[in-house]
């Protein structure tokens, strides 16, 4: 697709010194190359920025209460256990 949009920057002179090398390297415009690396950059900081997830407070706070209580064995817990206690020997 053909680029229709028109973004403006400023940029320091060895910036831009950079950028034209870059861009002669890769035998690209420099507009084609600033275009590119600044999509790529969005994208990974969209990406980014999704990947984080966020509870509420108070949901995060009640998880982090009950990680802190002791755990009660449920009956399949303790049937497991009592199975690896007859297997295994212990010294």
């Amino acid at each position: 697709m053909a680029a229709s949009e028109h973004v403006e920057l400023r940029v320091t002179a060895e910036a831009k010194s950079k950028i034209t090398r870059a861009a002669a390297i890769l035998h690209v415009p420099v507009g084609a190359f600033v275009g590119s690396a600044a999509e790529e950059k969005a994208e990974q900081v969209i990406r980014g920025h999704e990947a984080v997830s966020v509870v509420p407070a108070d949901f995060f706070d009640d998880l982090l209460a009950a990680l802190d209580k002791p755990a009660v064995p449920t009956p399949a817990m303790t049937e497991a256990m009592r199975r690896l206690n007859h297997l295994v020997a212990r010294d």
